[in-house]
């Protein structure tokens, strides 16, 4: 190929390559490379194509050519970047992290190499060793935006949340328009309670949410809004920017029917977990007669009780943390899994990529995200008639798989502690009257809190019992209580202990007071086993309607209002109507165990329905559509 060819057919493939063309732009680097097969700037910009169209191992293939091609080239640094870039999209953090070392020791100043291998050490928990690397990163190049959110990810998992803060506030400052870190920065106010100019914040995200702009991750909008169709909104701006359709698979053969119904549960939470506090007994109820249950788990190495328990609980659990989106969707599909259940959603360590390629010819968003996951790629949603009324069924990319009773699983053996507290040894006063919510404290909004602090006023002798989250936010919330005429005495802060005991500690509550608009979830569920009422009032979207549909499965529906005033009116004539309340408790002792809330086997067998309903409209060519699961509860 003549080099006057060979420079103009290099410039074009760039000029298409920056236009994001990448096949036309590949075709013409393959034909550079046919004509030339160490052509390092072609195979470099394959590689990268590679990359960008989802296909890692290839993208390694074609770097290591490049390089081999011309070791000493200037580019070989972005090179070896690249590659590590690819590394870590295959879960091989070991050879991304040599990478980066490779291009640093080429360019000792090479920001973003720096950048990528303290994201690497972030990942390893070497976290002293990531903060340094994050350093290195803005010393090299103080206008580096994403050095600051990464830092200020890894401040906030260590609980510094304030230089949290000022970090995504530095990223901000820099690019105004940087996709993601705004909801992210909001969020991390909203779990140290530190409430100034959040209000006004918050409606700014709201429109940039609904302006169509990647400014917050859709799991942090369930905390500050109550509109369903915000949420569905965030979590479509997310699937576009993050985890599109990809076909990179190609579609799955129909396959004819088989002799067991074979599902797979996927998540990074198989291990002592909140979620699993709810969902093991659900593994060992399956009727293995009729289903093979798979878990696919990308969480941490774990050796826990819980982990044994769901490995004894299933056909076969395997660990799939080192193997690559397309790796994993290519196993699911290996095995003939029918439907693929997400548990994870959008919330934190999820991998939807997996779904993206389509790991099976089914796909079920179930518990871990309540909410619209905006992804054509996900068929269906488990709900039930009060978390998703069908009213609501367009905020909804989803077909709802609804549940008679509530779509909450719950492990009925869990053990509550036959330890009794003593208010003194809890910090509560002996006569007070308790009123609780063990909500994360990102859920405390200020108008929450406004109500809260209206209750107590009116009740004289109470207190308000929460969970210490963190210690910044149970300090602000004390001050929001002075601020609104409350001791801030009166607010009493439990810190956090084993489950049994947890759980036992409910008994010296008198009330369990809800959040708005993101709902006490597995907390009001697991208050109502441990013999303590909930009071609620639900909102538009699933995520605040959560309550509800535990309490009408309890059979205790007037601990549901409609509106804010019943509900601080309902919480005030509790407290000073011994016997109403009494009563309450009475019947939630008997609903305890013949209500349909807790009778594992019950929801098991509607679950199971739901997903033979599912694989039967597969079978006869019938695309998704809402199913209903009629009330069976014998």
């Amino acid at each position: 190929m003549p080099l006057s060819d060979l420079a103009a057919k290099l410039e074009e493939a760039r000029r298409l390559h920056d236009q994001r063309l990448l096949t036309q732009a590949q075709t013409i680097y393959e034909e550079i490379v046919k004509a030339l097969p160490r052509h390092f700037h072609a195979l470099h910009a394959l590689g990268i194509i590679a990359g960008q169209k989802n296909n890692p191992k290839k993208a390694v293939e074609l770097l290591e050519r490049a390089i081999e091609s011309d070791p000493n080239n200037k580019a070989a640094c972005v090179a070896h970047m690249n590659m590590g870039l690819a590394f870590m999209e295959l879960g091989k953090l070991d050879a991304a992290l040599a990478s980066y070392d490779r291009a640093i020791a080429i360019n000792s100043e090479f920001a973003d190499a720096h950048h990528s291998r303290a994201m690497v050490l972030q990942a390893f928990r070497r976290t002293d060793a990531a903060l340094a690397g994050y350093d290195r990163v803005i010393a090299i190049n103080p206008s580096h935006a994403d050095a600051y959110v990464n830092r200020g990810n890894l401040l906030r998992e260590l609980q510094q949340f304030e230089a949290a803060i000022d970090n995504y506030d530095k990223a901000i400052a820099l690019n105004r328009r940087i996709k993601f870190v705004h909801g992210i920065r909001h969020h991390t106010c909203m779990q140290i309670c530190s409430w100034d100019g959040l209000e006004t914040a918050l409606a700014q995200l709201r429109e940039s949410i609904s302006s169509n702009q990647a400014t917050s991750s859709p799991f942090f909008v369930l905390g500050f809004s109550d509109s369903a169709h915000l949420q569905r909104k965030a979590a479509e701006i997310r699937v576009h920017e993050k985890c599109p359709p990809n076909h990179e698979l190609g579609q799955i053969k129909k396959r004819p029917k088989q002799h067991k119904m074979r599902i797979a549960y996927f998540s990074a939470d198989f291990h002592n977990h909140v979620t699993m506090y709810v969902l093991a007994e659900l593994f060992e109820r399956h009727d293995r007669s009729k289903i093979d249950v798979t878990v696919l788990s990308f969480g941490p190495e774990s050796d826990d009780a819980m982990r044994k328990r769901l490995r004894a609980a299933c056909e076969d659990f395997v660990d799939v943390r080192t193997m690559s989106d397309a790796d994993v969707a290519k196993l699911a599909r290996k095995r003939k899994i029918d439907i693929a259940i997400d548990l994870k959603g959008f919330t934190q360590g999820n991998r939807a990529g997996i779904f993206a390629l389509r790991a099976a010819p089914l796909q079920v968003n179930f518990l871990g995200y309540p909410s619209s996951m905006g992804a054509s790629y996900i068929d269906y949603l488990i709900g039930d008639p009060t978390v998703i009324p069908e009213a609501s069924q367009p905020f909804y990319s989803e077909k709802i798989a609804y549940l008679p009773n509530s779509y909450y699983p719950y492990d009925t053996t869990r053990k509550v502690s036959d330890r009794v507290f003593s208010r003194e040894e809890l910090g509560l006063p002996r006569s007070a009257f308790v009123f609780c919510c063990f909500n994360n404290s990102y859920k405390i909004t200020p108008g929450v809190f406004d109500c809260w602090m209206r209750i107590l006023r009116q009740v004289d002798a109470s207190v308000l019992w929460l969970l210490e989250d963190n210690p910044k936010a149970s300090s602000n919330l004390r001050q929001e209580a002075a601020k609104r005429g409350v001791n801030p005495e009166r607010l009493v802060f439990a810190k956090r202990m084993a489950l049994p005991e947890h759980l036992a500690r409910h008994r010296s509550a008198d009330l369990f007071i809800d959040t708005l608009p993101y709902n006490a979830h597995t907390t009001a569920i697991d208050a109502l086993w441990a013999g303590l009422p909930v009071l609620t009032l639900p909102g538009e979207a699933f995520a605040s309607r959560v309550a509800a549909s535990l309490l009408k499965a309890i059979r205790l529906p007037e601990l549901i209002t409609a509106t804010q005033e019943q509900y601080e009116n309902t919480a005030v004539a509790l407290a000073v109507d011994a016997q109403r309340l009494a009563g309450i408790k009475r019947r939630l002792a008997d609903n305890r165990l013949t209500a349909p809330l807790f009778d594992a086997k019950l929801f098991t067998r509607h679950l199971e329905q739901a997903y033979q309903q599912m694989v039967e409209r597969y079978q006869r060519d019938l695309p998704p559509e809402h199913i209903h699961i009629a009330v069976d509860n014998s």
